[in-house]
């Protein structure tokens, strides 16, 4: 087929591992992602190819006039050169360059001069990437009274304005302790965590010690790159201590799914390397200006080199998001589910004229505002004055198109948008106040201890995704049971404050003797009245003065217990399992 083209500054592909499994992965932690090794670092693994190569695919061809030893020097030379530029290491380019210069004659240095300019320029940027070290003390969902074993991670962070530095949300959730060391320095500085983005999984810190500010310029932002810009990912990754660079060009740019924040917002996929520490790297373009957060990678037998880059648009959004309300308020949402209206025949039924596009409303969360002016089979032909394709998109950039969730992503929990819709082939304009998702199973309890009560040995909580995947593991979404599966997926909170009440487990005991095997099953009513949430459950059994305490739960099972009996077996349980109370803090107020 001829000769192979040589990548311009990158490695042949040389995967480290196979991977069997089909996922996103957050890079921290000690997750392995399928990724090869950088062109421009030495290779920790002693079956990777021979570092005297240059790395850019076939050796390079001898002419026969040509001095066999200058072309052995040269390559190392112009390596060296462009690890300056990435790395912002001077004192590494000068040295690595004095001493090639005793092996090489003068025309092969002068045949690839140092670009002194590119590495003034980003020395500064690098040494505003910090190592976050994180110890986690993450809530048992199982067993909700306790804790689980502290265990501690490293992850990567930046300097921005304001003494403020930005890294990962799932890099330090469930924190107890988080230090920050800076480049070249032997120092951890203590960090406060000034607000969590859960959907955008971006955190903001700071430090009080002053020393710690001290020769560091804050990280200066991009535009949003374009397809094929070249970006570079800084950052503290496994595999060593010392900051490493890898390099790549953006790939894609979409609405993408943030696996920590269990949302959509748009991203960044490039094709550098992004593993296990690069969690909360900055991303920088060739202006020495970040342009993202490395905050994710895919991993899959059949692909390798995706990462996944948090783009400025949603870095900004956090950080303005702070500036304006002191906390951290979330991403709104429209709060309907819709359909594409692509079928000529459904668009006909619809009412709609050749020239109007749209998508049609399926159903409409009851929490959410526009509950009280929107209609299913609504047509959405714009908002904020953009409008909507039949397919759900607009227009994004030159060439480009992305879905109209993204038009929603850039309001702020507040904000009033315009929204134009067809009815009864009438159009309608509605301003609709836009607010956070309420789901009736949330994917996060925003670093809340659990919710609990017990009686009778009955273990009572409210189902969450992180309990879910307590119980059944990450593959929760298999081997959970299917009615609690097909709420989380398909049912709607009736009002602010619904839960999904579930008997998690029984605690044996003489008084419910025959409802062992009752696990994870969902509670409809006691005595007749609808169970609302775990604070009107805890209330209600509390406050009962009935002679039986009857539970109805789904399956049409109940279970009845007498009321004096279960109160007072319930201390006997609790001190036997070393439970401190019957109810969790927040059920007490």
């Amino acid at each position: 087929m001829g000769e192979n083209k040589r990548k311009r500054g990158r490695k042949p592909k040389t995967p480290t591992q196979e991977n069997k499994d089909f996922q996103y992965t957050t890079a921290a932690g000690n997750d392995v992602v399928s990724v090869p090794i950088p062109a421009a670092e030495p290779a920790s693994d002693p079956n990777e190819p021979s570092a005297s190569r240059s790395g850019r695919g076939r050796p390079r061809k001898l002419n026969k006039n040509e001095n066999q030893r200058a072309n052995i020097a040269a390559s190392p030379e112009r390596r060296s050169s462009r690890q300056a530029e990435q790395n912002g290491d001077l004192t590494h380019a000068t040295t690595t360059m004095a001493t090639a210069t005793t092996t090489m004659n003068s025309t092969a240095i002068v045949s690839e001069p140092v670009r002194w300019e590119n590495v003034v320029r980003v020395v500064p940027s690098m040494d505003a990437v910090v190592k976050v070290f994180c110890v986690h003390t993450e809530p048992n969902f199982s067993l909700m009274w306790q804790r689980k074993r502290q265990y501690s991670s490293s992850s990567s962070g930046f300097v921005i304005g304001g003494r403020r530095v930005l890294t990962n949300a799932h890099s330090v959730e469930h924190h107890t302790q988080v230090k920050l060391k800076k480049r070249g320095s032997d120092t951890k500085y203590l960090a406060t965590v000034l607000a969590i983005g859960t959907e955008c999984d971006i955190a903001m810190l700071t430090v009080s010690d002053d020393e710690f500010w001290e020769g560091v310029s804050p990280v200066e932002f991009g535009d949003l790159p374009a397809l094929q810009d070249a970006v570079t990912v800084v950052g503290y990754p496994i595999g060593g201590d010392t900051i490493s660079v890898t390099s790549g060009v953006v790939s894609r740019i979409e609405i993408l799914s943030y696996v920590h924040g269990s949302t959509e917002l748009l991203g960044l996929q490039i094709d550098a390397a992004i593993n296990s520490g690069n969690s909360g790297g900055p991303a920088f373009n060739d202006k020495g200006k970040c342009v993202g957060i490395a905050f994710q990678s895919l991993k899959h037998e059949d692909v390798e080199n995706i990462g996944y880059v948090i783009p400025t648009p949603v870095i900004m959004h956090f950080i303005k998001d702070y500036e304006k309300n002191g906390a951290y308020t979330g991403f709104p949402i429209l709060g309907v589910e819709w359909q594409k209206i692509e079928n000529p025949d459904l668009r006909m039924a619809m009412g709609m004229g050749p020239d109007q596009k749209g998508v049609r409303i399926r159903r409409i969360e009851p929490t959410a505002p526009e509950s009280q002016v929107l209609k299913p089979s609504d047509v959405i032909l714009s908002f904020d004055g953009v409008n909507i394709a039949n397919d759900g998109t607009v227009p994004f950039r030159h060439g480009e198109r992305i879905g109209f969730s993204y038009l929603v992503s850039q309001k702020y929990t507040g904000d009033n948008a315009l929204v134009k819709v067809l009815r009864d082939s009438e159009i309608l304009e509605f301003n609709i106040r836009l607010e956070t998702h309420k789901r009736l199973i949330p994917a996060h309890i925003k670093g809340r201890p659990p919710s609990y009560y017990i009686i009778a040995g009955f273990v009572f909580t409210a189902v969450s995704v992180p309990y879910l995947r307590s119980e059944y593991g990450k593959d929760y979404e298999f081997d959970a049971p299917v009615k609690l599966l097909d709420k989380h997926l398909h049912a709607m909170a009736e009002s602010v404050d619904e839960q999904l009440i579930v008997v998690s487990q029984v605690l044996v005991a003489d008084i419910n003797i025959g409802y062992e095997e009752i696990v994870n099953t969902q509670v409809l009513a006691f005595n007749g009245k609808p169970v609302k949430n775990l604070k009107s459950l805890a209330s209600m059994v509390e406050s009962c003065e009935d002679e039986y305490l009857k539970f109805d739960l789904e399956y049409q099972q109940i279970v009845v217990l007498e009321t004096k009996t279960a109160k007072a077996a319930t201390l006997d349980i609790l001190t036997t399992h070393c439970i401190p109370s019957a109810m969790s803090d927040d059920l007490k107020t």
